[in-house]
């Protein structure tokens, strides 16, 4: 028996891209830039690139099956209308619950590598203080807590023009000249070389973490005013932005700093920023600080309202749903689950360096992309055009899915040969 406190419909469709932007964002380039880098090399852009093609095509199902199904449980529902299996739809809603902790787990290592920049402390006692704290405002309430992320989301998008400018500002009075003359044109090696594509897709499989957030949305839909159609165009704005956002910086970041030095970077734009301008990386430290604590909040926010929703929906084992399907009657919050989500993530953070949390994410979320994506196909066989939802054609999850699909599939494969 579940309390009868409800989620409150709070949120417009700014507030709905902001929460999604400071998710892909934080949890993307202002922690793995260095890290793609060090795959992809001078091909780092092409890499980011390449990701956003493949979440772009399994973004349009989540755009249609948020319209269809405004839940909170999101992603183990559309499973369910899919495949009409409760089995599979609990494997894949917990799949998204761990990589919403393993995503958390890795934005804490990022965020810790900021604040080395400053303080030389402990990295547990930073991991728990963060968690403690974010858990904390994931359980004050929706509105306050999505607005907390929207505020921190503006700083983050700040934080990436103001390193696109000074790589810009560094460029046109010719600072950087001599450098990015050898770094793009003599050091860049030839794409005709079989292992520059290797380089690339295995970049392209970091940097697609860095697009994980747009379907976390969608477990936030029953807070959501209008879902049915603020939910898709909150879904394709922040797809849009962040892609721009992350070639141009990816750009600027290979153009100021070799590969090498950005892989090396525990703060890479920090130094990106400092090596363009030659001053302080002192304020695009902080923001770096705020972008990661801003994913990690809103990782808190999606994975505490999946288990809830999937606890109501018996979607769970029920020696835990009569815990995580309780909303708090004041806050009007699932804190159970949110405490019990905090937990999980300073366990992930002991157990997993950045780059494993990572590449755990990416096959995560690939594989629930494969499936999100069957289940729609399966959904428009039968019912092709329901009243009141913008659908997409039935080509565009058949292709999410191949292509989703086949880059789990190699990543895996290349996994295993190296």
């Amino acid at each position: 028996m579940h309390e009868s406190a409800s989620l409150k419909r709070s949120l417009n469709l700014p507030l709905v891209v902001l929460y999604g932007l400071g998710n892909i964002l934080g949890a993307g380039v202002y922690v793995l830039i260095g890290k793609v880098a060090g795959e992809a090399g001078f091909y780092a852009p092409m890499a980011f690139i390449f990701a956003s093609v493949i979440a772009a095509l399994s973004a349009f199902s989540y755009a249609e099956l948020s319209a269809r199904y405004p839940v909170s449980a999101g992603e183990a529902v559309y499973i369910f209308e899919g495949f009409q299996k409760k089995t599979l739809s609990q494997i894949v809603g917990i799949l998204i619950i761990f990589a919403g902790i393993a995503s958390s787990a890795a934005i804490a290592h990022g965020f810790y590598g900021y604040m080395l920049v400053f303080f030389d402390l402990p990295a547990a006692l930073v991991i728990v203080c963060l968690v403690t704290g974010l858990g904390l405002i994931a359980a004050w309430g929706i509105q306050e807590s999505v607005t907390a992320a929207a505020v921190l989301t503006v700083l983050e998008v700040a934080g990436l023009l103001l390193i696109i400018f000074a790589g810009v500002e560094a460029g046109l009075d010719g600072r950087l000249a001599a450098h990015t003359s050898s770094n793009l044109t003599a050091n860049a090696p030839n794409l005709s070389n079989l292992a520059v594509w290797v380089g690339i897709s295995s970049g392209a499989f970091l940097a697609f973490y860095a697009y994980i957030g747009f379907e976390d949305m969608v477990n936030i839909a029953e807070e959501v005013k209008s879902p049915e159609s603020t939910m898709p165009k909150a879904i394709m704005w922040c797809l849009v932005i962040s892609s721009t956002l992350y070639a141009i910086v990816a750009w600027v970041a290979i153009t100021v700093l070799d590969p090498a030095s950005l892989s090396a970077s525990a703060a890479p734009l920090a130094d990106v920023y400092s090596t363009a301008t030659g001053r302080s990386p002192f304020i695009i430290t902080i923001i770096g600080l705020f972008a990661v604590v801003n994913g990690a909040l809103i990782q808190i926010i999606m994975a505490s309202r999946l288990a809830y929703g999937m606890a109501t929906k018996d979607l769970l084992p029920r020696f835990v749903s009569p815990l995580l399907g309780v909303i708090n009657p004041r806050t009007r919050t699932p804190v159970n689950a949110t405490i019990v989500v905090a937990i999980l993530i300073m366990i992930f953070c002991f157990l997993l360096p950045l780059v494993s949390l990572a590449e755990l994410t990416s096959y995560l979320v690939l594989t629930v992309f494969s499936l999100v994506n069957l289940s729609l196909i399966k959904i428009k066989r039968r019912d092709p055009t329901p009243a009141g939802v913008r659908t997409y054609p039935a080509w565009l999850p058949k292709l999410g899915f191949a292509t989703s699909s086949l880059f789990l599939i190699s990543q895996l494969w290349m996994e295993l040969i190296s």
